[in-house]
């Protein structure tokens, strides 16, 4: 399974350890699903990770969480995104995270912000909330 985790989902990964959010950086992690990156999101995962207020939340330093990006880089599929269609949502800031998704071929777009991805779907991306998603792949519900 192709995915695309949105920033939202991997900030709330490591402020719990428990959750369908830590479940899908642990499945990434461990080669269970094939997560794409592309430079510009690992550039927003980066930046929105190291903001004071969830270095402070997450209570850990730059360098630990340079050691997540570092292996979720070393496991993620890079996949160059090409801009094509933009605009198509309303956020500007979304368009690279959907654009990935479109350009990999991803199954899944993972992202708690739903709304934001209206109209992601004419491009055959399902955009799904992390609890729903796993519970879909997993087929169990664990």
């Amino acid at each position: 399974m192709r995915i695309v985790l949105g920033t939202d989902v991997l900030i709330a990964a490591m402020r719990s350890r428990k959750g369908a959010s830590r479940a899908w950086l642990q499945a990434a992690l461990r080669q269970e699903v094939e997560l794409l990156l592309s430079v510009p999101l690992v550039l927003q995962y980066e930046a929105v990770l190291f903001r004071a207020e969830h270095l402070a939340a997450l209570n850990v330093s730059t360098s630990q969480v340079e050691l997540v990006l570092d292996a979720l880089c070393r496991v993620g599929k890079p996949t160059e995104i090409s801009y094509l269609w933009r605009p198509t949502l309303r956020d500007p800031g979304d368009e690279m995270v959907l654009e990935l998704a479109v350009q990999g071929r991803a199954d899944a777009l993972i992202i708690f912000n739903e709304r934001d991805f209206a109209g992601a779907e004419r491009f055959g991306i399902p955009v799904l909330r992390p609890g729903p998603a796993w519970q879909a792949w997993k087929g169990d519900g664990s």
